[in-house]
């Protein structure tokens, strides 16, 4: 792979309880345990970072897409939902839902255009074959 940037955060604290911090110091957040899995709830977590990080990569790429495609996105919305569960094993594991608008594009070709982000996003290729991702198609043109 030709590496084109590289992002470089630091966490310190007790894992989900502490801080995160991008080298250029644009990002800084305190990291809480959601109150769901026990904390305080008072920082955001890493599945919401994830989340966040995700919903705006798809969306980069379907712009990307939609560009060589010619294709009308405005409008466009890509939301991320990131599901902590227990695994089999004793562990832990994510799971993605995408809930993604393209109001301007009918069904078919809206799927298209998903399809073919998918296979673009850094994201997605990440975490193909690792983790459930459910691509949902929320808004089109009828």
């Amino acid at each position: 792979m030709k590496v084109l940037y590289t992002a470089t955060a630091t966490a310190t604290g007790d894992g989900r309880d502490g801080t995160a911090r991008s080298s250029d110091g644009k990002l800084a957040v305190t990291l809480a345990s959601p109150t769901e899995l026990g904390g305080d709830g008072h920082g955001t977590n890493p599945e919401q970072l994830f989340a966040a990080g995700y919903a705006a990569c798809f969306h980069s790429a379907l712009r990307v897409v939609a560009r060589r495609a010619k294709a009308d996105v405005s409008g466009s919305t890509v939301t991320a939902e990131v599901d902590l569960g227990a695994n089999a094993t004793g562990g832990y594991g994510i799971g993605v839902r995408m809930d993604i608008a393209l109001p301007a594009l009918d069904g078919t070709a809206a799927e298209a255009l998903i399809e073919a982000a998918h296979q673009v996003c850094p994201y997605s290729n990440a975490t193909r074959g690792n983790i459930d991702v459910q691509l949902n198609l929320v808004g089109a043109a009828a």
